[in-house]
Formats: C-alpha cells, structure tokens, sequence
C-alpha cells in the first residue's frame, strides 16, 4: 500500500472537485454557490502552482485529501503572507489527513520565504477551528455576516500562524519551481506523513 503527500497535478483535478464540490452545494463552508466544473478546478490548480503550493494526500492512488496556499492580498507589501486551505474527503476525516497536509504546505511555505499564513473559517465550525489551532493558529477577529448563503448570513473568523520570525531585511519569496529544488524539498513534502492513521 502506498501513502504519500506530493505536488498536485491537473491529473488530479476530478478527484479534488469531487472532495471538494458537497461541501459548495451542501454547507456554507465555502462561500461559494455553484460548484467548480472538473476543468475550472484544473485551471486553479496550475494558475495555483506558478507560484504557490497545492498539496495531495493519496493512497493507493485514492486522494484522500488536498491543501494549498494562495495570495493573501494583491498590495507588493503583503507577498510575505498566504492565505491557506485544506479539504479531505468525507469517509477519511478524523485520520490525522488535514493536520498532516498542512505540517507539509507549511515547511514547502517556509522553504519559499513566506512569513504569514492566514486561514479563514466559516463560523461554527468546531472541527476546523480545532485542527487550525492545534497547528499553532491564533484567533485574530470575525467579520460578521459577512456572506449570505443557504438562506441565512454567516461569520467569518480569521486565523494567524506565524511561519518564521519576522526580518528586517526579508528577502522575496521564491517561486514554488525554485523550492522543488531545494535540497529540503523532499524532506519538507514528508514531514507531515507521521501525522497520518491510516
């Protein structure tokens, strides 16, 4: 049996949208309202890739889970932070998957030079807020009714890790094709398979 945390491809794009497409059309987790085709979720996935990390967890070429980094905001200032976000499928939580995804994303987030990781988290959501502070996540404020979806308003409570001590002089982060050469590389992909229960 193989179990491994890599780099997503766009091969992967049917089976991330399949983990991902309930949770649009049946909670208020994403604020999105219509789920992402097969090829929309392909098209994420590479525009993703050119700079930041999308993470796979698979077994026995099953995905059981995905996470990935994106921009935090668009201002030249803000490059040293990343938003993050991480899904598994629904028949494998609770088997260490989310908490292992992300101890991977962090040192390849780390490995480029980013400093800030943000996480938000549609309000209540006990099991998520868990996990993001276990990880060393610290509450840093809510928007409030901030999206309406499935017929009512919902909050939105916002979260900080602290990937590395702050610099004076930080240097810019590196391109994610830059990181997969970093002798760290595959370290940092495996850091985070101790954490898995499978």
């Amino acid at each position: 049996m193989t179990l491994t945390i890599r780099r997503a491809t766009e091969q992967d794009a049917e089976p991330i949208q399949a983990i991902y497409a309930p949770l649009v059309s049946n909670t208020a987790i994403s604020f999105e309202l219509v789920p992402p085709t097969v090829e929309e979720m392909r098209q994420r996935i590479l525009k993703t890739l050119q700079k930041y990390p999308w993470l796979v967890c698979e077994h026995d070429r099953e995905i059981l889970g995905y996470a990935y980094a994106s921009e935090h905001r668009i201002r030249a200032a803000y490059q040293w932070s990343v938003d993050v976000s991480v899904y598994v499928n629904a028949k494998m939580r609770r088997a260490g998957i989310g908490r292992a995804l992300y101890t991977s994303l962090f040192e390849i987030l780390k490995l480029q030079g980013f400093y800030n990781a943000y996480a938000g988290i549609t309000l209540p959501n006990s099991a998520s807020v868990g996990l993001h502070e276990s990880l060393g996540f610290r509450p840093i404020g809510v928007y409030r009714a901030v999206g309406y979806k499935r017929k009512a308003w919902h909050d939105v409570g916002w979260w900080h890790l602290q990937l590395k001590e702050p610099s004076a002089n930080p240097e810019f982060p590196i391109e994610l094709t830059q990181a997969q050469k970093h002798p760290e590389w595959e370290r940092a992909l495996a850091t985070g398979l101790a954490h898995l229960r499978i």
